[in-house]
């Protein structure tokens, strides 16, 4: 979710000059296609290219090829204007002229946008990619873990090819499906990409289409799934030529980031095949294994058929035997999203779970304010995150003084997606300090072994598997008045915490328009070899494959297992993971206040199987993670000695052989 709050629906710059048409491409040994793909856009199809493109109250439209003149286009049905050009193909570029207007406009459906958002367009041909994923089988939510990576601060060069290089390390850590944040083209050299305006076409500056084809078709090879992050709520202010075509593609509700889009009045199927479309596109051009939909409470449609379901039903059915997975960020926890449409919900698979997030940050550095004010960081709130999932399923909510979440009742609990950290919550920090520099080693390894751990889904944002040293800030290339707005947005937003509001603090945040911010935000992936980040990358290899391996972690709280928990403390909780056989109960215990003896032990859930006893599995205080080393066992006449934070997993041993 972008946090800039600078709005607008459109700057309407003059087009830049472009450059030549690239000769186009050889065509494919293929038969020439005869059916479009796509509603809109630039189809190759017979001898040449058809265009078409939604434009209900215009009066004349016409298609201005690069060096190849103009040419009309006649009323196609349902709002649409189209025409064939022969001779075209692969590599032409080309743009809309409206009703005569001097403007030349890029394509609403466009495959690429070499020259950014005011270029021209490029005509694109989806089938000439060699894939070799043909038996790639796609994933279920259940199971994974997921990973959210910034294409440009990823690798040393910010592109695809960069990223595909680091593709091996992900997949030997245990991740198992990446979360590519947006990537449709936006304005600038960098930027987090939720002012996104042109949805089908990857940003330039990461490379072709085809090289996030080569990034996907990797993936699938080293058995990594990727999943994008497709913005649906809003357009970006700068480049958003989309009010030339038609003032339909927008409603008179506002989002935080400007006019909301038209899903559900008059003349609404121009901007609903757009997004539905769009969800169809990556899943079938690009061979993605699903979506990450962004802020869905500001994805404003009160039709029957609401929007998410029906992209999440169409994608689906696009991806045909392939599974694939749809993951929301929803403020409000809206978790009906993830109940099937049958039972009136929308038929994604995971929310995102802020609770968990918000109760961690507090349990690991005491910051209550702005919006953790509303949790404690408790034992009790960890306890029941793992029992429950989201913490507030219909309380009030007095931060917004209005009832919060809804209840997972009946649902698994990998619908939560829960975590440490992602983009915003990162940057939000202010400095863009991660979590492990506002909290001490132990907590922050102990956090981590209860997110690792959890019957939930799980998600690492990029470099946190090593503790990376560098921050993670707000940034965004626009200029003049909007760079000013954005940094002004910026500053009003963050200003809700109070160490944060003072004019000194405000003076101190960087500025998301300078190139240095996002520079700063690069990943340095030779401090992977540095001891410290050493053993923060055994920890999280070791911790996934705990929960890989271990049959009574891996169920996730299914096939019979139930979780329970309790408090010990203030600051110590337990996890009881009851299996249909005793033998394979799991016991984690959590402390994240100071070294605390339990005695006399009177908590049952601490209570071993009998005839066995507890033995050690797994410790965060091992010295190989960072710890001073592994905590002393339990001791039947010593009771239980917990040391501070630190966490550590013990399983059943019998004492002798079983009769």
């Amino acid at each position: 979710m972008n946090l800039d709050p600078s709005g607008g629906v459109a700057t309407l710059a003059t087009p830049t000059s472009t450059a030549p048409a690239p000769a186009a491409a050889p065509a494919a040994a293929v038969e020439p296609r005869t059916k479009r793909r796509l509603e809109g856009g630039a189809e190759l199809i017979g001898d040449g290219v058809h265009f078409r493109v939604w434009a209900p109250e215009r009066k004349q439209l016409a298609v201005v090829i690069e060096g190849g003149g103009e040419h009309a286009l006649t009323p196609d049905g349902d709002g649409y204007w189209a025409t064939q050009v022969s001779g075209l193909g692969a590599g032409n570029r080309y743009r809309y002229r409206v009703d005569g207007n001097e403007l030349l406009l890029p394509d609403p459906y466009s495959r690429f946008q070499p020259e950014g958002p005011h270029g021209a367009s490029e005509v694109v041909d989806p089938t000439t990619f060699e894939w070799t994923d043909h038996d790639w089988a796609g994933v279920e939510i259940r199971g994974q873990v997921i990973y959210e990576m910034h294409i440009g601060t990823f690798s040393p060069d910010g592109t695809w090819a960069g990223a595909t290089s680091q593709l091996r390390h992900l997949r030997e850590v245990g991740i198992t499906v990446l979360q590519v944040m947006p990537v449709g083209e936006f304005p600038g050299k960098f930027g987090w990409g939720y002012d996104g305006v042109d949805w089908y076409a990857p940003f330039h500056h990461y490379g072709r289409p085809d090289d996030f084809r080569r990034f996907v078709n990797e993936a699938h090879r080293l058995g990594l799934a990727v999943i994008l992050d497709v913005v649906y709520n809003h357009f970006g202010p700068d480049g958003n030529y989309l009010a030339h075509y038609s003032l339909h593609y927008f409603a008179n509700r506002e989002t935080e980031w400007g006019r909301s889009i038209n899903y559900d009045g008059p003349h609404a199927e121009g901007a609903r095949t757009l997004a539905i479309q769009n969800a169809v596109y990556w899943v079938t051009e690009f061979h993605l294994d699903g979506l990450r939909l962004d802020a869905t409470q500001c994805i404003f449609d009160e039709s029957a058929d609401y929007l998410v379901t029906a992209l999440t039903r169409e994608a689906r059915a696009a991806a045909g035997h392939r599974k694939i997975v749809i993951v929301a960020e929803n403020e409000p926890q809206h978790t009906k999203l993830a109940r099937p449409a049958k039972e009136g919900g929308s038929g994604i698979d995971a929310v995102y779970n802020e609770d968990f997030h918000h109760s961690a940050v507090v349990a690991a550095t005491g910051r209550r304010e702005g919006y953790y004010s509303e949790q404690r960081g408790s034992a009790q709130e960890l306890v029941s995150a793992f029992k429950h999932g989201f913490l507030f399923q219909g309380q009030l909510y007095h931060w917004q003084k209005k009832r919060r979440g809804q209840t997972l009742r009946g649902m698994p609990l990998w619908a939560a997606a829960s975590f440490l950290e992602n983009h915003d919550q990162v940057s939000n920090s202010g400095s863009g300090e991660r979590l492990w520099r506002q909290t001490t080693p132990g907590r922050h390894r102990s956090l981590t072994a209860v997110l690792l751990l959890g019957p939930w889904t799980p998600l690492l944002f990029a470099g946190s598997e090593w503790n990376a040293s560098t921050p993670f800030f707000y940034f965004a290339n626009l200029e003049g008045e909007l760079r000013q707005l954005v940094r002004k947005g910026r500053g009003e937003f963050l200003a809700q915490f109070p160490s944060l509001s003072s004019p000194e603090a405000q003076a101190a945040l960087t500025d998301p328009g300078d190139q240095a911010t996002f520079e700063r935000s690069r990943l340095r992936w030779d401090e992977r070899q540095e001891p410290f980040h050493q053993a923060a990358l055994t920890l999280h290899r070791d911790l996934l494959e705990l929960r890989r391996h271990d049959p009574t972690i891996a169920a996730q709280g299914m096939e019979g297992v139930r979780i329970d928990g309790a408090v010990l403390d203030r600051e110590c909780f337990v996890i009881r993971w009851l299996a249909p056989d005793p033998a394979h109960d799991r016991l984690l215990i959590v402390n994240l206040g100071p070294d605390l003896r339990l005695v006399p032990a009177s908590e049952p859930l601490l209570a071993p199987p009998e005839e066995t006893r507890w033995e050690l599995l797994f410790s965060t205080d091992e010295r190989i993670y960072g710890g001073p080393g592994k905590s002393p066992p339990e001791s039947e006449e010593t009771g239980w000695y917990l040391a501070g934070h630190c966490a550590s997993m013990m399983r059943p041993t019998f004492m002798a052989a079983r009769q």
